[in-house]
């Protein structure tokens, strides 16, 4: 077993995003697009799951992923509250999204679903 300090994250992904980590075998996230300079996991579900909504509403399904990083490996980037105190983000710089992925422990896990305007 580990002695190694471990922070659980969390990320609100819509279908195309969740499509290309389960082809990374729940390894890996997708590099950013060009208009997208920050990566930011969150701190909690439950404001993951507020964030899914927003998936929800662009592409009829939702979901959040957890995964977890060594705490030395989030060391150098900002947590960022955003609106209330439940509100909190990591900020990874775009260009260091592979590093983060090479730290990550174990697989990414689907933890919620949210499928409540999915066209049938």
């Amino acid at each position: 077993m580990s002695n190694t300090a471990t922070v659980t994250l969390f990320r609100p992904v819509g279908p195309q995003e969740l499509k290309l980590i389960k082809e990374s075998n729940f390894r890996r996230f997708p590099p950013r697009l060009s208009f997208q300079p920050i990566f930011y996991p969150v701190l909690n579900l439950e404001y993951a799951k507020e964030i899914t909504k927003w998936n929800v509403d662009d592409h009829g399904e939702g979901y959040v992923v957890s995964f977890e990083l060594p705490m030395s490996a989030i060391a150098a980037y900002e947590t960022r509250v955003v609106g209330s105190k439940l509100h909190e983000e990591l900020w990874i710089p775009a260009e260091e999204l592979s590093a983060m992925n090479d730290a990550i422990i174990g697989e990414i896990e689907v933890v919620y679903t949210d499928l409540s305007n999915k066209k049938k």
